[in-house]
């Protein structure tokens, strides 16, 4: 079942690139804007996040907190992070709960016959922690609307 704008977000508690728990829950009061990506190192998940990491004021002015989230494991996400020199937390969702409460799991990924790797999608929650963006990207090859993104974001 696919997420609703209006809807509560699910929530979770991940661990993040340097080893502390995370959850959705604890940002209640300030928007966040999460980004599932399918996986770390690659060129489009590269270009997604150094994107949001070059615009990252955009998104600091609307109060908003980012979260990149994938299934790779944290030690990878760290070695991303640091590499790409990302401004935001990288989360790990490796045993896949987010990603499943979220509906944005392939079965098969289309490339490498990998399973159960994060689509690309973003959502937007907002301060009560309801869902008001909700985009899964038809191919791994594109990338989220970020216009609209922070056309939300501008709206609350």
């Amino acid at each position: 079942m696919s997420i609703q704008v209006g809807s509560p977000a699910p929530d979770f508690t991940l661990y993040d690139s340097e080893k502390n728990k995370v959850s959705l829950s604890s940002f209640r009061g300030t928007p966040v804007v999460i980004l599932f990506f399918p996986a770390a190192f690659t060129g489009v998940c590269t270009k997604e996040l150094c994107s949001v990491r070059d615009n990252l004021a955009v998104y600091n002015s609307s109060k908003a907190t980012v979260l990149g989230i994938s299934v790779d494991s944290l030690f990878t996400l760290a070695k991303f992070k640091e590499e790409q020199q990302l401004n935001f937390p990288l989360l790990s969702d490796y045993n896949r709960d987010a990603s499943s409460a979220f509906d944005v799991l392939y079965d098969v990924f289309p490339a490498f016959e990998m399973q159960r790797v994060s689509k690309r999608a973003a959502f937007v929650i907002d301060a009560d922690g309801n869902i008001q963006y909700a985009e899964t990207c038809a191919t791994p090859g594109d990338l989220p609307d970020f216009t609209a993104i922070q056309a939300t974001l501008a709206s609350f």
